[in-house]
């Protein structure tokens, strides 16, 4: 069975966390949409471009987010680019609207300030990039020193450097997620 993932971001985004995402969900054989405000092209910190290459797909707006096309959202980090998508409340209400739904949400590095904002983190166990510790914290979270902490649907991946654990528990938990729906 295919999945279908969104990787959101914006100007100035990490760009290790983007290429890396992106480019594993299609190894699996995952669809997979990037969304900008507006659909813009934007550029990572070290000038990585989205669209990433001549076969991606147009880059989707936040206003094309829609929670039944996706089975995992994921959120990479940077400073700039998580801190200007967590002022969108259209993203902030897809997020939410992901958790609700029990599907995968899952954030790498800074990309946990959308699911602060968005109201996902409240009682969940995550894990935090130094950065952002306290407001994990004061999102109402149990912050654990780990490296990747999956509680339930919620994925969080304390720094880049850990991303092929992040993404093997991005895949596990869709496909275990799945397995229950079909269970039912």
């Amino acid at each position: 069975m295919s999945h279908s993932a969104v990787i959101i971001t914006g100007p100035g985004f990490q760009d290790h966390d983007v290429v890396f995402t992106y480019y594993r969900l299609l190894e699996e054989g995952w669809h997979v949409d990037v969304a900008t405000k507006n659909a813009d092209p934007v550029t990572g910190k070290y000038g990585v471009p989205l669209p990433m290459d001549k076969t991606a797909r147009p880059l989707i707006a936040f206003e094309d987010l829609s929670v039944d096309q996706y089975d995992a959202v994921i959120l990479t980090g940077g400073h700039e680019a998580p801190d200007r998508v967590r002022q969108d409340r259209t993203v902030l209400d897809f997020v939410a609207g992901m958790d609700k739904a029990g599907k995968v949400v899952a954030g790498l590095c800074h990309g946990p300030w959308i699911m602060v904002s968005a109201g996902v983190l409240r009682g969940r166990r995550a894990c935090a990039y130094i950065g952002l510790r306290d407001d994990v914290i004061n999102a109402g979270a149990e912050v654990v020193d780990s490296d990747v902490i999956i509680d339930g649907n919620v994925i969080t991946c304390s720094y880049y450097g850990y991303m092929g654990t992040f993404m093997r528990a991005v895949f596990e938990t869709t496909e275990k997620l799945a397995a229950e729906k079909r269970d039912l």
